[in-house]
């Protein structure tokens, strides 16, 4: 499908990194980096902030959802 917005690419680009198997990499880079071994407390605070981040990528996505393209699968019309 042809970007049709701003907002369409932004959607599409949220998707991808919430969907690709590169991100795994990255975090184990990033884990590797802020998580000493056999520290509990900066490995459940990573944990919290790997899901924190993730969710509020998946509400930058639910917020666009309604200006999307008519025909775009993941389209909701604002209530």
């Amino acid at each position: 499908m042809r970007a049709k917005t701003q907002v369409h690419v932004e959607y599409e680009l949220f998707k991808a990194i919430l969907d690709s198997e590169v991100i795994a990499e990255v975090v184990e880079e990033v884990r590797e980096l802020v998580v000493p071994q056999g520290d509990a407390i900066a490995e459940r605070r990573f944990n919290d902030g790997i899901k924190s981040g993730a969710k509020y990528i998946e509400n930058l996505m639910v917020r666009r959802l309604h200006r999307l393209p008519d025909d775009h699968v993941d389209y909701e019309s604002k209530e």
